[in-house]
């Protein structure tokens, strides 16, 4: 059985939203090495669709080796909305998105890798289906913006491990307490 590890950008004030207008500064070869390190161990990527939407805009069609992996891994998108997934290897997954994911980690043999905490990660997180969150905490305040977790949200967790990276940002890992 899988496991879904997502793997988010925060700011010191908790926005995740638009990560490339203020992570950019941080965001250095050995933190680009360390991502791809966590795709490479991933069966495949699992997301919502404006996860994939914005995902698919930035690195479709991109070189080097952390886009080669993020274009050639296996890509499973759950919307109801979303009519076309033309991003190399992208299934769309509709239904109950509960059973669905519980579907994939049954037929996975390594990490499912969720990307960013939207509504998707907030409805894994909240029945159990979420194993592993990778907080990179990055050393600002953004003001503004989307938050990583919603005024109605709660959850415990579990500190595994947190890793301070030389540019500042500090990768923490939690297990979430079900």
């Amino acid at each position: 059985m899988g496991t879904i590890v997502e793997s988010t950008l925060v700011s010191l004030d908790g926005v995740i939203e638009d990560p490339a207008a203020w992570a950019g500064e941080y965001i250095d070869d050995e933190f680009q090495k360390a991502g791809l390190e966590r795709l490479l161990v991933s069966d495949a990527m699992v997301m919502g669709r404006t996860t994939y939407e914005l995902l698919a805009s930035d690195w479709a069609g991109g070189t080097g080796a952390f886009a080669d992996r993020v274009n050639g891994i296996r890509k499973y998108v759950f919307s109801s909305t979303l009519e076309r997934a033309d991003w190399n290897n992208s299934t769309i997954i509709r239904g109950d998105v509960v059973s669905e994911a519980r579907k994939l980690k049954e037929h996975a043999r390594n990490d499912l890798a969720l990307w960013g905490h939207g509504l998707f990660g907030e409805t894994l997180l909240k029945h159990g289906l979420l194993d592993e969150m990778r907080l990179s905490v990055f050393p600002l305040f953004v003001g503004k913006g989307k938050l990583l977790f919603r005024e109605s949200e709660t959850a415990r967790l579990r500190l595994i491990d947190a890793t301070s990276l030389p540019n500042g940002v500090v990768v923490t890992r939690y297990q979430p307490m079900h």
